[in-house]
């Protein structure tokens, strides 16, 4: 008992000293291509924004909950470099192809955003058949009227309130 109990003080006394704030995405050496400057501040808010809802306490929450900021601050930085490029064609090819080599926006879930039917698309896992009990896509994927009126739906994976339309 003794030794465990030394253990575990030993490990909150080196957590206590490490910084345990998350580290800056590193970028490849390759220098970002011309207009990255215009994108740079929001991409780098929405970044501390990451951090700080990672840091964040998930007491008082469920699992599934904790990570739901996660997923939308990952929504809207894919979404703001997916509009960027197709809908204001604000940003060259270039760009747009090094936020999608660099992460910074997620390429799978853009790809969908092309087809139809998928414009408003969430998350990639709520059209993972594999994740749901009975082989179907997430609730959220259901379109609104037909759901039961006043019934407040969200999705398990992401927090969604309905994505179809």
């Amino acid at each position: 008992r003794r030794e465990r109990a030394r253990e575990f003080q030993t490990f909150q006394h080196y957590f206590k000293r490490i910084n345990l704030s998350m580290p800056k995405v590193r970028r490849s050496r390759k220098p970002p291509p011309e207009g990255w400057e215009l994108i740079e501040p929001t991409i780098e808010e929405l970044d501390a924004k990451m951090r700080e809802h990672e840091a964040e306490s998930h007491e008082g929450k469920r699992i599934v909950e904790s990570v739901w900021p996660i997923f939308k601050v990952h929504h809207q930085k894919s979404r703001y470099i997916y509009d960027l490029y197709y809908k204001r064609k604000a940003i060259s090819r270039e760009l747009y192809d090094y936020c999608l080599k660099e992460k910074i926006a997620d390429a799978n879930l853009i790809a969908k955003w092309k087809k139809d039917g998928y414009e408003r698309l969430c998350c990639l896992r709520c059209i993972q058949v594999k994740d749901t009990n009975f082989g179907t896509n997430c609730i959220c994927r259901v379109p609104r009227e037909k759901l039961e009126e006043m019934k407040i739906v969200e999705c398990v994976h992401c927090g969604c309130r309905g994505c179809s339309g």
